[in-house]
């Protein structure tokens, strides 16, 4: 067995692994990159025009020819044929049985699936998927993936020779995993996105109890490194932070959070029920928790059973699903509908999730002075011009800013649990900038750090 790892050794974001044994190609996350080469904010619309080509001549695509379809994901046909091989960009094998393996739903581990073969098995949590697909049908777009194949967690399952093992792990992402590979007499095991101080902090407890031992490879995220000393805060410190926030603020509550941040969204939800504030969600969100719920997942969601929960309709979002004929999905949750009239009415007892693109719904909000603006998601985003002047027409308007926030990856502790656990013969760096660092952060490890495009294996070879 061997792996090459396609993007990500040297940069977070834009994950992609391929684990080929005899027979057998896996291909783990085809993550969007986060940022260009020369660190400036990657552009993901320019991307989504280009071909397959000109994306694997830049690197965001991997060369792995069995992986493409002859299309590009708007319909119009590529200039790359079914199988064929750049001159000078791709010298790989295409007979090898092929599968893609997603390790969770955020854009960096999935974001350019739309370029795979529709055809591919895909396999990824169910949770995943339907996340995937929710932010696909409210951008306009079909299916993501048509060909899904589900597993369980813990359960080991085979695609061709390779066996894998899949490991839920808390993450700010739900339905997140780790995956153990094996082939050939080898092991790899793959640690995802991951921490250890969220909602699901005990799904990291029991990986530490079960991890898989003395594992060849081990492919370890480390976000969250250059912050080596920093112990994050849990997600329940947050909870109580939030409560506090709640309680003391006289005006509207206004809370700037991720709609697919659900260990946030709980957090915030139970500040609500415990501070006597009305959680009041947009459609899209009451969207993404309704349909979890309904995988099983014990969520708070619009519905006889969470009072607490009212439902909104931002005119822009709500503009775009009447064009795309969607209307039903601004309809689904009229029963729990709160007007703009209603909000103004209890704004003491609100607390109420915005984006950057509701300067409707923030301009008729009456009165900001003594409102709380509650920003809840990484500081970097901040700095983003239209989330920059979204904050600031808030704050000039009275409403003080608060960040209650922690990182959805492993702070250094966790790092330190999860290898201790696995006590992998080699560690190989991936999903970090500090690559180069490992083996000072990890002294007692024997680090090996892979260049993008190296082959890892019985036979290392360059790609």
């Amino acid at each position: 067995m061997t792996f090459t790892i396609h993007r990500g050794a040297n940069e977070i974001g834009g994950t992609c692994v391929e684990v080929c044994s005899a027979t057998t190609r896996i291909v783990l996350d085809i993550g969007m990159p986060l940022v260009n080469a020369d660190g400036s904010r990657f552009d993901s619309a320019k991307a989504a025009g280009a071909s397959v080509h000109d994306l694997i001549k830049e690197k965001i695509l991997p060369c792995i020819p069995a992986l493409y379809t002859a299309r590009r994901p708007n319909g119009r046909p590529d200039i790359l044929p079914l199988g064929a091989r750049p001159e000078g960009t791709c010298n790989l094998p295409k007979d090898k049985e092929t599968a893609l393996l997603i390790s969770h739903a955020h854009q960096d581990h999935y974001g350019l699936i739309g370029f795979i073969d529709k055809k591919l098995p895909v396999y990824i949590g169910r949770a995943s998927h339907k996340l995937i697909e929710v932010s696909a049908i409210f951008a306009g777009k079909g299916p993501v993936i048509e060909n899904p194949r589900y597993f369980n967690t813990y359960e080991p399952f085979h695609f061709g020779d390779i066996e894998i093992t899949p490991y839920i792990m808390d993450h700010a992402c739900c339905d997140a995993y780790a995956f153990l590979l094996s082939a050939g007499g080898r092991t790899l095991f793959y640690s995802g996105d991951f921490r250890g101080h969220g909602r699901k902090w005990n799904r990291f407890n029991k990986f530490i109890r079960i991890a898989p031992k003395n594992v060849d490879y081990m492919l370890m995220e480390g976000t969250t490194l250059a912050r080596e000393e920093q112990r994050f805060p849990s997600e329940q410190r947050l909870e109580t932070q939030c409560v506090e926030t709640l309680k003391e603020t006289k005006g509207i509550s206004l809370i700037f959070v991720s709609g697919q941040n659900i260990d946030r969204l709980v957090t915030i939800f139970r500040a609500c029920r415990r501070s006597g504030r009305i959680f009041v969600i947009d459609f899209y969100i009451a969207h993404v928790l309704s349909e979890l719920a309904g995988l099983g997942y014990r969520v708070p969601h619009p519905s006889p059973g969470y009072p607490e929960i009212r439902v909104f309709s931002p005119m822009l979002l709500a503009k775009r699903m009447r064009r795309l004929k969607k209307d039903d999905l601004i309809d689904r949750f009229a029963e729990y509908a709160i007007s703009m009239e209603e909000i103004n009415k209890k704004a003491k007892s609100i607390a109420m999730t915005v984006r950057s693109s509701m300067k409707y719904e923030i301009e008729k909000i009456q009165n900001l002075s003594g409102a709380a603006l509650i920003y809840s998601m990484w500081e970097g985003y901040k700095e983003e011009t239209g989330t920059e002047k979204f904050i600031s027409n808030i704050t000039k308007r009275g409403a003080i800013l608060k960040s209650i926030h922690t990182s959805g990856h492993a702070d250094y502790n966790a790092l330190k649990k999860m290898l201790d656990a696995v006590q992998p013969k080699q560690l190989i760096p991936i999903h970090t900038a500090e690559s180069g660092n490992y083996q000072k952060f990890f002294p007692d490890s024997r680090v090996r750090q892979a260049a993008d495009g190296e082959t890892v294996g019985a036979e290392s070879k360059k790609t």
